[in-house]
């Protein structure tokens, strides 16, 4: 076997490790939801005209003015902190999103703003995600977005 090959599982590899009871499966799919929204739900979320949570683009600006969520804040996840949280009620949901499954700066500001006591979830895909559904992204200044709904 060479140092590229991965040593042989069987021929069977999605089934050869057993899958989980339906109760644990259960209860693992509804945490990660507690944990993780996806752009379809946020893009319907914000197309009805309510979301109720606040959609921070944890990029840097200038990838924000060049192309984001329309309603989205621009708050860069090195700087989370209270002093730049206090606009927004002590019991807001914040839903994160960086570029896409290649960048980290979402899960860097959830726990942040995890860290911090806030209610948070990330909105996996990112922009790269937003994208790939089809929604479109608007360009303009970091005083864009607000609290929906």
């Amino acid at each position: 076997m060479t140092s590229t090959q991965q040593p042989s599982t069987g021929n069977r590899p999605v089934i050869d490790t057993p899958c989980a009871d339906p109760k644990d499966a259960l209860a693992h799919f509804q945490s990660v939801l507690s944990y993780e929204t996806d752009c379809w739900s946020v893009h319907a979320s914000i197309a009805a005209g309510y979301s109720g949570f606040v959609l921070l683009d944890v990029r840097s600006p200038e990838l924000y003015i060049a192309a984001h969520i329309e309603t989205a804040i621009n708050l860069p996840y090195r700087r989370i902190n209270e002093r730049n949280l206090a606009r927004f009620p002590s019991d807001a949901l914040f839903v994160v999103y960086c570029s896409g499954p290649h960048c980290s700066a979402a899960d860097r500001a959830a726990a942040s703003l995890a860290g911090l006591g806030r209610k948070v979830k990330k909105m996996i895909g990112g922009i790269a995600g937003w994208k790939d559904d089809g929604f479109n992204l608007v360009a303009g200044t970091t005083e864009e977005g607000g609290t929906n709904g």
